[in-house]
């Protein structure tokens, strides 16, 4: 069983993206750390520390179910300069460390869902 984050298109050739839900929560905690704290510390992640001390445009995708529910192409193009930049940071240290490849190639993928959502003004689904 498995998450996968695809536009609401109904086109069988949109991109989307795909993780178990452990792998999609060692992403989320991934993207928590590179944005200066920690996922676990978090309501809704077993911590008490609130959403609203955070400052990051990714809060919409961290702090969302990962099991229903979509985000629409506003808060899509809002993350996606800083999904971006967080790549550019991150590739010149991935030569030699596979686990920070894959957070960077997920990223890559999901940037790519994110902004066909953003282009064909549709939802991105949670299911």
């Amino acid at each position: 069983m498995g998450l996968m984050l695809c536009p609401a298109d109904d086109e069988v050739t949109s991109p989307d993206i795909s993780w178990s839900h452990y792998g999609f929560n060692l992403f989320r905690k991934w993207l928590a750390q590179t944005e200066g704290f920690t996922l676990p510390e978090m309501v809704g992640f077993g911590g008490n520390r609130p959403w609203s001390s955070v400052t990051t445009t990714l809060a919409p995708l961290l702090d969302h179910p990962d099991h229903e529910g979509d985000l629409v192409p506003a808060q899509c193009a809002a993350m996606l300069p800083r999904l971006e930049a967080i790549i550019g940071e991150r590739r010149p240290h991935t030569a030699d460390d596979p686990i920070l490849q894959r957070r960077i190639d997920d990223t890559h993928q999901l940037i790519d869902v994110m902004k066909y959502c953003v282009d064909k003004d549709v939802t991105l689904d949670f299911c």
